[in-house]
C-alpha cells in the first residue's frame, strides 16, 4: 500500500502525524507531507489506514 498527500486539501490539522509519525511529518507551514516514498512497511500500515480515517480534510489517500 501507498499513501497519497494532497497538499491542497491539507488545512494543517496535524491529526495524521500524531496517529503515525512514522509516516507523516509535516513541512514547514505545518501541512502534511508523506515521510516514505514507496510502499508503506507492514508494520506501519494499520497507523497509515487510521491516520488517513482522521484526517477531516480527505487530504489523504490509500493507494493499494
Amino acid at each position: 500500500m501507498r499513501v497519497q498527500v494532497r497538499p491542497d486539501q491539507c488545512a494543517g490539522h496535524t491529526l495524521c502525524n500524531f496517529v503515525a509519525p512514522d509516516v507523516f511529518g509535516l513541512d514547514d507551514n505545518g501541512n502534511v507531507l508523506s515521510l516514505i516514498d514507496g510502499e508503506i512497511p507492514a508494520d506501519d500500515e494499520a497507523a497509515a489506514r487510521d491516520a488517513v480515517a482522521t484526517c477531516p480534510e480527505r487530504a489523504l489517500k490509500i493507494e493499494e
